[in-house]
């Protein structure tokens, strides 16, 4: 161990402990992970060790000269920091430290300035480890209330000049000879936001590359019969012609179905970039130090046994991601189905299942290892290609988040598909999620764990789904068979420019079941203006063309109809300017061959390809179809243009509906994200600060606590007193002005429905003082309100809760018992865009009474619009925020007077997506 130096003035003998949350696993720019975390004394050797492993030139660029060894002085002065005006970070892989960076208080007037500088070891430099620790340094210094940091930097050292104004920052420069100064302030701007996004998707695309798209495979556990885990990954993988080489890993066999086998990873000569373990879970610990020993690059656990088991093999599983992170891998699973990738050029079935859909354009992400298996067994059966396939098990590291940045870059999907049980990060989610879904469709079913929160039917949870998806430009379903019904619409079909549908078919029930279902979705069921005829024939006295006194019907074909007839029909449909998607139903009077009628409608989609439309189809017949009638050809690989056929009506009206949905979310202009004037955001802070340290787990605040908190952010409640006598219940109502109204002050009589806590329209001190007694025999409680008299208007309701699925989660809706009980009420994920918080007022389906009655005038929805923003940005800025309710608020003509408020902080959930990049 390094002597140490004698302790000089700034310079801590005993360091106090660094903050928990500035360790973190980040991920390179190559998609490796590292550990970043606060320096300690008892890195002063492995300091040493790195200094004397960089270049001269490293060395020169850091130092400005020759520096061969840290002084003992340097060596003790840069372990020993105080976390507050000095500060330092290393990244480290394995057990030695790659990467240093600090910075260090300046002693200079005005705000709180730091000078900053890190150095990269030459071997990693490239993979943006100066950029991770410039993120995390700023993210330490604006804890510790510093506003700017200053650099000095050699002219000539170009990649750190290029680090610091890549980063997002508004650098000031002066050059002093061949010195550069820099200067920045290290608010998190727009810009800097925007560029810590996109190299977090950078990264976490291609950390999850490297594992689909691996060069070589391991199988630690192999065997050469199917009845274990190990053989039936190895037999996948083989049959599957993957392009890079594969190693079966077995101490007890030379060789695994024909394939040259080794007693252990570090024993293959060659490099391994995937490890696939299907070893019991008790073996897992020296396979992976057999894995970290040889520096794998990625690890498949195929393994059950862990955190479904119980604290135990929770407890066992963090372990195993902590160890595989540590040395720079990531994990899949355990209890994964595994992964697939069906690009020619990689050939990946590094899954149990035994059955693989063909290439297509579709990616999957999954939990269940069952489930998936029958995933991919019913993509295969209705023809659906993908393109990659994840199931990650228990999800202890990979995670959806991690599978949507790589879906959005990859020119090989078009279409993303999720089944969710859990959310790592929901914040995370719902942005990656709003930006995906711009350009390339979501279909995610939620679980009924994902859903099961509040009540034992978890209808009310359903409906926070519906909306969140929603709002994140999602299609939502509730099965397995309607996400496929989306996926094959979407990723066939182009999307529809509106609403309006038309429905052609052979029969009259079937064709009014399709409307019936259309109209029940909100399409509008349309026929075609007047019929194009594309070919000469004599008519047909069944043929029934449009009535144009009626164009709110199908386009009854009859039941003699013949594959020319569908032809001429649905050529028409298709160019009519009235039509926006078309619906084909075909349901045979009596047993025919279906091809005709399917070559009819594939020829006359191919006759307009001018035409951008969806169509879908629907064959009633015991023969059946295909689930995609391919451009090719019933049975050929399905390409852009098949057309999707569904087992009934109904099915493909909800289909075109949701996409239909979308396509409406997809086009509207992204909205921003608004902060109302008058925010003092500090002051709410600073408030939230002296609560927590009072309270460390947390409280529901005081009524006027809630009153001081929310006028911070411009949030005015109506103004009451608190009295515990008559006679400052009448001083109150006098200081307020008449009319007042008396409150009972007690949980149980704040919210019933009865108003039998509350005294109204109180007019002379008289009544005030009746009103008291009265509350004061009623509760048992001398401690009331008095409150001035709102205006009259609509009541309404404006909660945030803290919903273990998706976050901050905003709840507006009527007041009112049967309204309540109906559930009808909108939810929206915090922060709010200025159009999601009018979207929000308007969604309940009690809304149009805002906008008045013949019995009641229009309010002012403006208000609570704005309202709702002034929330969004209270727990945006606030995250120590827990739950908050406004109940009532009353709507009225010019404003919306907000009656009663109580808001609940608490610890600051660990999974709160801000600050700088690091893994869940």
């Amino acid at each position: 161990m390094t002597e140490p130096f004698a302790e000089e003035p700034g310079t801590p003998a005993v360091p106090p402990p660094p903050p928990q949350h500035w360790f973190a696993d980040v991920l390179a720019s190559d998609g490796g992970v590292v550990r970043v975390r606060p320096i300690t004394p008892d890195d002063a050797d492995r300091l040493q060790e790195f200094h004397g492993r960089l270049s001269e030139r490293s060395r020169y660029l850091r130092y400005f000269g020759p520096y061969p060894r840290i002084s003992p002085k340097d060596l003790y002065r840069s372990t020993h920091v105080d976390h507050r005006d000095r500060v330092g970070l290393v990244c480290e892989l394995g057990e030695a430290i790659i990467a240093v960076g600090r910075y260090e208080l300046l002693d200079r007037a005005g705000a709180r300035a730091a000078e900053v500088a890190f150095v990269v070891a030459d071997e990693h430099q490239g993979r943006g480890l100066g950029s991770v620790l410039l993120e995390h340094l700023a993210g330490a210094a604006a804890e510790n209330d510093i506003a700017t940091f200053v650099a000095e930097v050699l002219a000539e050292n170009t990649v750190m000049v290029t680090v610091f104004r890549e980063a997002g920052y508004q650098v000031e420069r002066s050059r002093d000879g061949s010195v550069l100064h820099l200067e920045f302030a290290i608010d998190p701007t727009e810009a800097l936001l925007s560029v810590r996004d996109a190299r977090e998707r950078a990264s976490e695309a291609r950390s999850v590359g490297n594992l689909l798209a691996p060069r070589s495979v391991a199988v630690i556990g192999a065997t050469p019969g199917t009845g274990r885990v190990g053989g039936v990954v190895l037999a996948n993988l083989l049959a599957g012609v993957f392009q890079g080489p594969v190693y079966p890993v077995n101490p007890n066999r030379r060789s695994v179905r024909g394939v040259h086998a080794y007693p252990t990873v570090r024993d293959i000569p060659d490099e391994v970039d995937l490890a696939v373990v299907a070893v019991p879970a008790a073996a897992i610990d020296s396979v992976l130090d057999d894995c970290l020993a040889k520096r794998v690059k990625g690890l498949l656990v195929l393994t059950a046994g862990f955190g479904e088991t119980g604290e135990d093999g929770v407890a066992a599983e963090r372990q195993l991601v902590a160890a595989a992170r540590g040395h720079g891998m990531r994990v899949v699973g355990p209890s994964a189905l595994g992964i697939a990738n069906t690009d020619p050029a990689v050939a990946l079935n590094a899954t149990l299942a035994p059955l693989l859909p063909h290439r297509g354009r579709i990616g999957f992400f999954c939990q269940s290892g069952p489930l998936g298996v029958a995933i991919l067994g019913q993509a295969a059966a209705r023809n659906l290609g993908l393109s990659t396939f994840v199931s990650a098990g228990n999800r202890a590291d990979l995670s959806g988040n991690d599978l949507l940045q790589y879906w959005d870059t990859d020119p090989g999907t078009d279409v993303v598909l999720l089944y969710l049980e859990s959310f790592g990060n929901p914040r995370k989610f719902n942005r990656i999620a709003r930006r995906v879904a711009r350009h390339k469709p979501i279909v995610a079913v939620s679980s009924g764990r994902l859903a099961a929160r509040a009540t034992p039917e978890g209808d009310m949870d359903r409906s926070i789904v519906r909306d969140l998806f929603g709002q994140a430009g999602i299609v939502q379903v509730d099965s397995i068979s309607e996400l496929f019904d989306c996926a094959a619409l979407l990723a066939y079909q182009p999307l529809p420019a509106g609403p309006r549908v038309a429905v052609v078919g052979n029969s009259a029930a079937l064709n009014w079941l399709a409307v019936d279902a259309a109209r029940g979705e909100g399409l509008l069921v349309q026929r075609p203006a007047e019929r194009e005829r594309t070919r000469p024939r004599l008519p047909r006295p069944t043929e029934r063309w449009v009535d144009h006194d009626d164009q709110q019907e199908p386009v009854d074909l009859g039941p003699q109809a013949t594959p020319g007839e569908y032809f001429d029909a649905v050529v028409a449909a298709l160019r009519s300017a009235e039509v926006d998607a078309v619906i084909v139903v075909f349901a045979p009077p009596v047993p025919l061959p279906m091809a005709g009628f399917a070559d009819a409608i594939r020829a006359a989609a191919a006759a307009v390809p001018e035409v951008s439309k969806p169509l879908l189809t629907t064959f009633m017949a015991e023969e059946g179809l295909p689930n995609l009638l391919a451009a090719r050809g019933e049975h050929a690989i399905p390409a852009r243009g098949s057309i999707p056929s569904y087992p009934d009506p109904e099915r493909a009206a909800l289909a075109l509906a949701r996409v239909r949905r979308y396509a409406d979310w997809r086009t509207r202009p992204a909205s921003a994200v608004v902060r109302p004037p008058g925010i003092a955001a500090e002051r709410a802070a600073e408030l939230v600060r002296g609560w927590q340290a009072a309270d460390p787990e947390g409280r529901w605040l005081t009524d006027m606590e809630a009153v001081r908190l929310l006028g911070c952010y411009g949030i005015e409640v109506v103004e009451f007193r608190e009295v515990h006598s008559a006679d400052e219940a009448v001083a109150a109502a006098a200081e307020l002005g008449y009319p007042v109204a008396a409150k009972a002050t007690g949980e149980l009589w704040r919210r019933r429905a009865d108003l039998s806590g509350v005294r109204l329209d109180l007019w002379r001190p008289e009544a005030v003082r009746q009103a008291y007694a009265d509350l004061v025999a009623l509760c048992g409680d001398p401690v009331l309100h008095v409150q001035k008299m709102a205006t009259k208007g609509v009541g309404c309701v404006l909660r945030v809760t803290d919903d273990p699925s998706f976050g901050s989660v905003l709840e507006f809706g009527l007041s009112g018992l049967i309204i309540e009980m109906l559930g009808d009420r909108a939810y929206r994920a915090l922060p709010l865009t200025e159009d999601e918080a009018a979207a929000l007022i308007d969604a309940p389906r009690a809304a149009p009474l805002l906008s008045g009655t013949p019995a009641s005038p229009r309010v002012d929805k403006a208000a609570l619009v704005e309202l709702a923003q002034r929330i969004s940005a209270l727990f945006d800025d606030l995250p120590e925020l827990r739950e908050l309710s406004f109940d009532p608020v009353l709507a009225a003509p010019g404003e919306a007077s907000i009656l009663y408020a109580r808001a609940r902080f608490g610890p600051e959930p660990s999974r709160f997506d801000i600050g700088p990049r690091r893994l869940a």
